[in-house]
């Protein structure tokens, strides 16, 4: 007889049932994710990519294109090409650093990120109703999956832009 400590076949082969079904929901949200938000940026003459920095600056404020690089996993050269887009667009300006002169922030312009708010507050809605389904501990678990995963991603996107070898 097994010890709890040794997987039975049983468990081995549910196991690889729920990773198959957790790889697949990862790719469906992905989906679901890249066209909400491509319809999102279509109603505003945005890109995702576009959508996605304003999402950055609202949640951190202000970022030098350094910064926009490391938290988007973009290389700084496309950075500098996308803050140039939305400053046109008039939804960012450059503005000189408090306190070091020679760096320049990216400033998101509150007025036109309220533009955007409506579009998202259905699908909000719905997502707090939710997370009424899971117990606390349930949502801590999946924000540590999600997060891990994310870090993960952000990683290989840092490979794929900067062209490095995969880290396997």
């Amino acid at each position: 007889m097994p010890t709890s400590e040794q997987p039975t076949d049983q468990d081995t082969a549910r196991r690889a049932e729920v990773v198959a079904a957790l790889t697949a929901a990862g790719r469906d949200s992905s989906a679901a994710s890249v066209a909400f938000h491509s319809a999102i940026a279509a109603q505003q003459d945005l890109g995702a990519t576009e959508t996605k920095t304003l999402d950055l600056l609202e949640r951190h404020g202000p970022l030098t294109a350094k910064e926009l690089a490391e938290h988007s996993g973009l290389a700084p050269a496309s950075v500098t090409g996308l803050v140039d887009r939305l400053e046109r667009k008039g939804f960012v300006r450059r503005v000189k650093h408090p306190t070091d002169k020679r760096r320049v922030l990216v400033e998101p312009r509150p007025e036109k990120l309220a533009e955007l708010a409506p579009l998202f507050d259905d699908w909000a809605r719905e997502v707090h109703e939710l997370y009424g389904e899971f117990t606390t501990d349930e949502l801590a678990t999946i924000t540590r999956f999600l997060t891990g995963a994310t870090d993960r991603q952000r990683a290989a996107t840092r490979r794929l832009t900067e062209g490095t070898p995969d880290a396997s």
